[in-house]
């Protein structure tokens, strides 16, 4: 008999995979040039030289037996390492290689970090607008996700009505920053504050509630600035970490979670994390690619594209008259549909073959997300067709 769950999920499809494959179809149509996809969060650079190198002088010069061979179940050990190291002489926090846990992408680190954390029937509290796979990896542990509303325009987290939800029954805090969908980058003072508000209500309700930071776009930031690390504002911090956009590796799918120095159980959270790796089958990352990273820290391909990309959205939908918050990083950028309803935008947009999403699968109504990962010159030449949608809009 097959799992009813999981079955029942199949009606409840991505919109964004869906808006990927309709792309699919019309370029077969009328030709992949023609057709302007915003959809998908697939980096558009190559990876940096140096990781193909390190791929090459591994499959070269290794020994295959160990290149290739099974690594332990915390990771493969030159990775942590290096990871630990990177992170301290960056961020100035004393990491050590215990306290990192080697992932299949952010995702992998997000599902762990949340297993670790929580138990069934716990809450864990996210802010609008999320990503929108959140619900599964947190619904898949037996915990609960709450959301907490948006404060539109600017996207900073709603600090009060977060303060609002946070009961006993919340362990745990998801956030991502910089954010998916919006661009925003979370500042200083939203960090500050959040980590004041978590520790006096840790200390009231007689136990730690743990933030979980989910940073894949931590090195696509733009006007050569960098994004806060939440964990150095919050000791109890398990940072989620991925390389497939600061290194172009989506196919790869390599991440770790971070436990900060200090954090509430450091001594035992990988080894938790490695538990929790035999109940759901997860068993590390390919080793070689672990090791080829290993080498890689401290680089990035060249990401700024995507400031290129930005700017020109950014001016032309202002231009044409939409409402946008100009994004502080990633590779997203989330202006105020022209019409109540986003979806129905959306479809609109899909007969200037503008491919959007909209905002509702990320827990906000009357915006759309555009991923920008494209050819820049491709952004150009869709900008006259944003023109056209807009003109449309207003008759």
């Amino acid at each position: 008999m097959l799992n009813e769950q999981y079955r029942a999920m199949l009606d409840h499809k991505s919109v964004i995979r869906e808006t990927f494959m309709y792309g699919r179809q019309r370029a077969a149509e009328i030709g992949a040039e023609n057709v302007f996809d915003y959809s998908l969060g697939n980096p558009s650079v190559p990876c940096p030289e140096e990781f193909t190198r390190a791929m090459q002088r591994l499959l070269a010069e290794g020994d295959p037996v160990d290149l290739h061979g099974y690594c332990p179940s915390q990771g493969d050990p030159g990775f942590r390492a290096a990871v630990a190291a990177h992170l301290a002489e960056r961020f100035g926090l004393p990491y050590r290689a215990e306290d990192i846990f080697p992932t299949t992408g952010a995702a992998g680190a997000i599902a762990h970090a949340v297993r670790a954390v929580t138990r069934p029937g716990d809450e864990v509290l996210t802010f609008a607008p999320y990503f929108p796979e959140y619900g599964p990896y947190v619904e898949g542990t037996g915990a609960h996700l709450k959301v907490v509303p948006p404060q539109a325009p600017a996207f900073q987290p709603n600090l009060d009505a977060f303060e609002e939800m946070l009961t006993p029954a919340v362990t745990c805090v998801l956030i991502n920053t910089p954010n998916n969908p919006t661009g925003v980058v979370y500042s200083a003072e939203t960090l500050t504050r959040m980590a004041e508000i978590l520790t006096a209500k840790g200390r009231a309700f007689g136990h730690v509630i743990y933030l979980v930071s989910d940073e894949p776009y931590r090195d696509i930031v733009f006007d050569g600035k960098n994004a806060p690390y939440p964990a150095a504002f919050y000791p109890h911090t398990l940072t989620c970490f991925s390389y497939s956009k600061s290194l172009s590796l989506p196919g790869e799918r390599l991440g770790y979670v971070a436990a900060a120095p200090g954090c509430e159980g450091e001594e035992v959270l990988v080894d938790v994390m490695a538990q929790i790796s035999r109940f759901t089958g997860h068993n590390c990352p390919p080793s070689i690619i672990q090791r080829a990273v290993a080498l890689c820290q401290g680089v990035t391909s060249d990401l700024s594209v995507y400031q290129t990309n930005m700017d020109l959205l950014y001016n032309a939908l202002t231009e044409y008259g939409f409402e946008v918050e100009r994004p502080g990083g990633t590779f997203y950028i989330f202006p105020k549909a022209l019409e109540a309803d986003a979806n129905a935008f959306c479809r609109k947009a899909r007969e200037f073959d503008l491919l959007l999403v909209p905002s509702d699968t990320f827990g906000v109504a009357g915006y759309v997300r555009l991923a920008y990962c494209i050819e820049t010159e491709k952004v150009r030449r869709s900008l006259p067709a944003f023109e056209k949608l807009a003109a449309a809009c207003r008759r």
